[in-house]
C-alpha cells in the first residue's frame, strides 16, 4: 500500500471526473490520501469527499499561507471553531509563503504560529508549506519547537542544509513529490544526504506532475512515479520504498491507522 500524503482532490479541477480519478487511485495501489485544506471555501468539498471514501481520504484542517487575510485574528477564531467539529488527521496546509505576496509576512507569521500552537494543543501533526520561506519558517519553529510538536515539510526542494536544520527538530518528515523526477532538480542528490526514514510520498495534486506527466493534471495514482524515483536515489527495491515510507506516514499521521 502507498499513501498519498498530500492532495487536493476536492479542488475544481477534479469536477468532472473526482470518483473516477479516486478508483482509479485506489486501483493503483494507493491505498490513502491525505487531504489538506485551503481556505473557507475548499472545507465542504474536503468534507464531501471524506464522506464518500471514509477509509481512503482524510481531513486536514488550517490556513494555507497564501489564503491568510489581513484580519487574521478573525480568519483564525472562524477555524478554531471547525478544529471542534470533525475529526483531522493534521494541522495543513499552514506556513509562509514568500513568492506570491511578501506583504503579508506578519500576517502570515501570526497565523502560521496560531496554528502551531492549536497542533501541540490537540496532540497533531502539522503540514508545513515553505515556499522561497526556510528563514522564516526556521524562526517560527525555533521558537515554537518541542516534544510536542511533529510535522513535514511539504513539498521539500530544500538544500542539504535545510536539510540538516530539520532533522535537529526531531519530529519531521520531508514530503517528496514530482519535483523528485524533473530532469534539472538537484533533489536527486541533495536526499542522499538524509535516510528513507525521513521521507513520505505525496503529490500535491493537481499541480506538480511528474515526469511523464509534467504539464498535465497531477493526480493520487501518480505517487508511484515518485516512488519510482526514490528507488533509484537510494538504491532498494519498489516494494522497500512502499513499506518504508508508508510506516513514515502511519507513525506521523497515526489516525489513518485502521
Amino acid at each position: 500500500m502507498f499513501i498519498d500524503t498530500h492532495t487536493h482532490l476536492f479542488s475544481e479541477e477534479f469536477n468532472n471526473d473526482r470518483t473516477e480519478v479516486i478508483k482509479r487511485c485506489i486501483q493503483s495501489g494507493v491505498q490513502k490520501m491525505l487531504l489538506p485544506n485551503i481556505d473557507e471555501e475548499t472545507v465542504e468539498g474536503m468534507y464531501d469527499l471524506v464522506a464518500q471514501f471514509p477509509q481512503n481520504c482524510y481531513a486536514m484542517m488550517g490556513i494555507h499561507p497564501c489564503s491568510v487575510k489581513k484580519d487574521a485574528v478573525s480568519q483564525l477564531a472562524e477555524f478554531r471553531e471547525k478544529m471542534n467539529s470533525k475529526d483531522f488527521v493534521a494541522i495543513g496546509e499552514i506556513g509562509i509563503d514568500m513568492h506570491w505576496d511578501k506583504s503579508t509576512l506578519p500576517e502570515q507569521e501570526i497565523a502560521f504560529r496560531t496554528q502551531i500552537q492549536w497542533a501541540k494543543e490537540l496532540k497533531l501533526p502539522i503540514v508545513i508549506h515553505a515556499r522561497e520561506s526556510f528563514n522564516e519558517i526556521f524562526k517560527v519553529l525555533d521558537e515554537e519547537n518541542d516534544e510536542n510538536l511533529t510535522g513535514v515539510f511539504h513539498c521539500f526542494t530544500g538544500k542539504k542544509e535545510q536539510i540538516q536544520k530539520i532533522d535537529s527538530y526531531g519530529g519531521f518528515k520531508l514530503g517528496i513529490g514530482g519535483v523528485l523526477t524533473y530532469k534539472n532538480a538537484h533533489l536527486v542528490e541533495t536526499l542522499k544526504s538524509t535516510t528513507l526514514e525521513n521521507i513520505i510520498l505525496e503529490t500535491d495534486s493537481p499541480y506538480l506532475s511528474p515526469v511523464p506527466f509534467r504539464g498535465k493534471r497531477n493526480e493520487s495514482s501518480y505517487v508511484l512515479h515518485v516512488a519510482e524515483k526514490l528507488t533509484e536515489v537510494f538504491n532498494v527495491p519498489l516494494s522497500e520504498i512502499e513499506a518504508q515510507t508508508t510506516r513514515n506516514a502511519e507513525k506521523l499521521f497515526p489516525k489513518i491507522v485502521l
